[in-house]
């Protein structure tokens, strides 16, 4: 059975989904926009809606056996052989068909991504020759990826640079190439089975999150729809034939009419007022922002740009790149510049009356914690606490769903398994990424063995063999693969981590850091520091139920010797190293970063300083800080500066919620 002809179901037959159906539409309006990324659970006819756009669009005309579908009306967009027959002056044949839809496996390589060396060609005439790859078919088409957060990172970087370019450059295996790659991207993701990278993420242009509808009449109505296509489809698909060429002649229309819409400068300042009040980053939101207004102008047959069609724009566009607000001014900065006040204030006589009491109170308090926390500094650097050494168990805080905690990427091979973080692999499991000259594994890569020999064969001796191969010739995989992590947690267990039952919070976030552990199955050790020392409550272990029982035991009260917990922790990594040398540590240090023990006979912080820098220039580790410093109005910052001496990822502790003000906003958008 040919599946490229299967029939498929009517995109006007679709019951809801009304903000996935008009991405989609958008975005073959304008492929410029960027393509589309459809979030959303499994059985919401993500797929579905993919491959009835692409039966609804339609048909374009190309040049007759060209591989990259070329256009021959437009000469600057013409492959370098039309072009080369056009300077011939021999007449380009032409032909009309159907959009294409390509669906990207996600078992796809590089080389099938972008095009590689002809083989056959380069064997039989000793000469290099394209082999247009994916890129190639999807110009003027569709390019669909279903599961696109399962697809390897560096496929998905090729392409939304060719998304983004247009363009397609190859310079791979001695074959210099460019040609044109113009294609309506969408991607499709279950977020249950992972993210995105944030950089990948912003490179869409517009991003949806979609769920089943949960009205019983339009269930209902859905159920009874599909039954009668699966019954009978060409019957089903028929009845529904006008509002398919009514819905594919109204995009060809707004297709002729794109480029005559008008927009004032009143609403694209409105669509920058939007993305500096969504905190994105860099500019690509304002002007993905305005293209699609002008698309929804466009669509819904008006000459000009509404507001109502920037807001409409804004919520597909934005709902990506929403980002945190940075954090609030310090009150003593806000009072620097202090307006005179209004003959109507000055009418008010309680409130001018009230202002200075409140001033006055502000300022007592303001000097009140000055002088506690001057205090506490001072006492921190003589190796001195005020705070009782009496020592309380505190119960485990709430749990939440962790942010996802992933460490880079490296270069190193390692063995093991697990679901955290991508590293290559010496064994021949894995996932085939590219390939070496050096030969250590006897993995070989036959594709790129033969590309190597194929442009030689001309000029060796071929006996009862179809291609001679060399020593020089031979290349191996190089394979990569996720495995768990060796997580070391450093907690801070001083007095201090009881002021404010800071300790409740911090334990419900690393209980939470412990089941995020044992989803990605990795390996976990706790140290803990208080009073003079620090001591490994848990050795490395599978076992997160003992970590959680320990936690939940662990006492808080004492000093804080941070810098005994840190090296503690480092040690602890040091010694699996001798044990196992393939692991892939990670140190997270849950603490204020406050020190007031020392363990050299100096200054407790600036030994604990010594100790970041120390565990920084080993690149073997990983570290993460988490700061359970209290935002008020004297903020320290100790462990901030200890996050940039270790080189660490920085959290605030609120910020490893994965429900933090983005996701709050996109449950917003989508009630």
């Amino acid at each position: 059975m040919d599946w490229t002809k299967r029939e498929v179901y009517p995109f006007s037959a679709i019951v809801g989904q009304e903000k996935m159906k008009l991405a989609l539409i958008l975005n073959a309006i304008c492929p410029s926009i960027g393509g589309v990324l459809i979030r959303g659970e499994k059985g919401t006819a993500k797929s579905t809606a993919v491959r009835a756009l692409a039966a609804l669009l339609p048909e374009i005309e190309v040049v007759s056996g060209c591989p990259f579908n070329c256009d021959p009306h437009e000469y600057e967009g013409l492959c370098p052989e039309c072009k080369a027959k056009v300077k011939q002056g021999i007449s380009l044949s032409t032909t009309t068909r159907k959009i294409g839809l390509i669906d990207l496996p996600l078992c796809v390589t590089e080389d099938r991504v972008v095009g590689s060396l002809d083989l056959e060609y380069a064997i039989k005439e000793g000469k290099r020759r394209l082999t247009p790859g994916l890129l190639a078919a999807a110009h003027r088409g569709i390019l669909y990826i279903d599961e696109v957060n399962l697809l390897n990172d560096h496929i998905v970087d090729v392409i939304l640079d060719a998304a983004g370019m247009g363009l397609n450059i190859i310079e791979r295996e001695g074959i210099s190439y460019a040609h044109r790659a113009e294609f309506i991207l969408i991607g499709t993701m279950n977020p249950e089975e992972g993210e995105l990278r944030p950089q990948l993420l912003d490179r869409f242009g517009i991003c949806i999150q979609i769920r089943g509808t949960e009205d019983p009449d339009e269930r209902i109505r859905l159920i009874k729809l599909r039954e009668r296509f699966d019954r009978d489809s060409a019957d089903f698909i028929m009845k529904y034939q006008r509002h398919q060429n009514g819905l594919s002649e109204r995009i060809e229309t707004a297709k002729k009419r794109l480029s005559h819409i008008k927009i004032s400068d009143e609403m694209v300042q409105l669509c920058s007022k939007l993305a500096l009040e969504a905190f994105v980053a860099g500019h690509r939101a304002d002007i993905i922002m305005r293209k699609t207004a002008l698309c929804i102008a466009c669509y819904e047959g008006r000459e000009e740009v509404t507001e109502e069609d920037i807001n409409n724009a804004s919520d597909l566009v934005l709902f990506h790149r929403v980002r945190m607000p940075p954090p609030p001014q310090h009150r003593h900065e806000e009072k620097e510049e202090q307006q005179p006040s209004t003959p109507e204030e000055e009418k008010e006589p309680e409130r001018g009356e009230e202002r200075p009491e409140i001033q006055n109170r502000r300022k007592s308090e303001g000097r009140d914690g000055e002088e506690e926390e001057k205090k506490d500094r001072e006492d921190s650097e003589k190796g001195k606490s005020h705070i009782p050494m009496l020592e309380a168990v505190f119960p485990v805080g709430d749990t939440f769903k962790v942010k996802k905690i992933q460490t880079e990427r490296d270069r190193i091979f390692r063995k093991g398994s697990g679901r955290r973080s991508r590293t290559r692999t010496s064994s021949k499991a894995g996932r085939y990424i590219m390939n070496t000259m050096y030969r250590k594994t006897d993995d070989l890569a036959l594709d790129a063995t033969i590309r190597a020999a194929a442009p030689y064969q001309t000029r060796r001796r071929r006996e009862d063999v179809a291609i001679a191969i060399e020593d020089g010739d031979i290349r191996e995989k190089i394979r990569e693969k996720r495995i768990g992590n060796f997580i070391v947690f450093v907690v801070d267990a001083s007095g201090s981590m009881g002021a404010g039952k800071r300790m409740i919070e911090t334990k419900g976030a690393i209980i939470s850091l412990l089941l995020d552990a044992y989803q990605k199955r990795d390996k976990v050790s706790l140290v803990a520091f208080k009073g003079e020392s620090s001591e490994v409550l848990l050795p490395p272990t599978n076992s997160i139920e003992l970590a959680h029982k320990l936690l939940e035991e662990l006492p808080t009260g004492g000093k804080t010797p941070l810098c005994h917990g840190i090296s503690l922790g480092y040690q602890t990594i040091q010694g699996y190293f001798r044990k196992d040398p393939n692991i892939y540590p990670l140190l997270i240090l849950i603490s204020d970063g406050k020190a007031n023990v020392s363990q050299y006979g100096g200054k407790p912080l600036s030994e604990a300083m010594e100790v970041a820098e120390e565990i920084k220039d080993d690149p073997r580790v990983n570290t993460v800080v988490v700061d359970v410093e209290r935002s008020g109005l004297i903020s320290f910052g100790l462990a901030h500066q200890l996050s940039v001496r270790m080189g660490s990822r920085y959290f605030k502790i609120e910020d490893l919620k994965a429900d933090t003000l983005v996701d709050v906003l996109r449950e917003d958008l989508l009630k």
